[in-house]
């Protein structure tokens, strides 16, 4: 190779590097949720029936396809809604490990778990790049309104991807974002829509095995790992 030559792709190597950053979310999207958040108040709005998650969330955790004995991990788990319906969905012999980014989120997980006497559920604290579960250790990996959060959604996905068993499954709800229907301030907050995550989720070593209609607002993909 000659100098001009190296010196061309070294300078796209730099020019690329940052574009290859901005692929995920910003890290100001996430920053309410670990610096000093308000964990009641978080609670209250994960928890509104404004919410179509949280009105669905029975149906929700029906159609992941959660039995006993599965262990499930809740990755973006907020203040555990899905983690402890998942809980109840996969007992006597189930888990359910909880991963958020707030460690004021997975105390109060925790926290809450113990008070219901829940003993198979966990909570970690995740970097925000891997999650930090064992490899092959999950049966379903379930990601609800998280999935635009993603800040290294390549590195996340290698992450789950790694977690999940042969014949595993990862279950992605997220917003939809359609111009003319989906509210402005959700486009500006969403970072990519359904099709989108779709082509970037694959890319990251996924099959898309069903597209569930089951909400309004928000998608519900199901993969598994190629």
């Amino acid at each position: 190779m000659s100098p001009k030559t190296l010196l061309a792709a070294l300078s796209f190597l730099v020019l690329a590097t940052p574009l290859a950053a901005e692929q995920g979310a910003k890290p100001e999207i996430n920053r309410p949720y670990v610096v000093n958040p308000d964990v009641a108040a978080w609670n209250r709005s994960f928890e509104s029936e404004r919410r179509e998650v949280y009105v669905k969330r029975d149906q929700i955790v029906a159609a992941t396809g959660a039995k006993p004995g599965m262990a499930v991990a809740d990755i973006g788990a907020g203040t555990g809604l899905f983690t402890l319906l998942f809980a109840n969905a996969v007992k006597p012999n189930g888990s359910v490990v909880a991963v958020d980014i707030s460690p004021a989120f997975v105390e109060y997980i925790q926290e809450t778990a113990k008070k219901r006497r829940m003993r198979n559920v966990t909570a970690v604290v995740g970097d925000g790049i891997d999650v930090g579960l064992s490899e092959a250790s999950v049966d379903l990996a379930y990601l609800s309104d998280v999935y635009h959060h993603f800040e290294h959604p390549a590195e996340t996905l290698a992450s789950i991807r790694k977690a999940l068993r042969e014949g595993g499954r990862m279950v992605v709800i997220d917003y939809e974002r359609i111009p003319g229907k989906t509210p402005k301030s959700r486009i500006e907050h969403v970072r990519i829509d359904k099709r989108g995550a779709i082509q970037e989720i694959e890319a990251a070593g996924f099959k898309l095995l069903e597209d569930k209609k089951l909400m309004r607002e928000n998608y519900f993909l199901v993969f598994t790992r190629k």
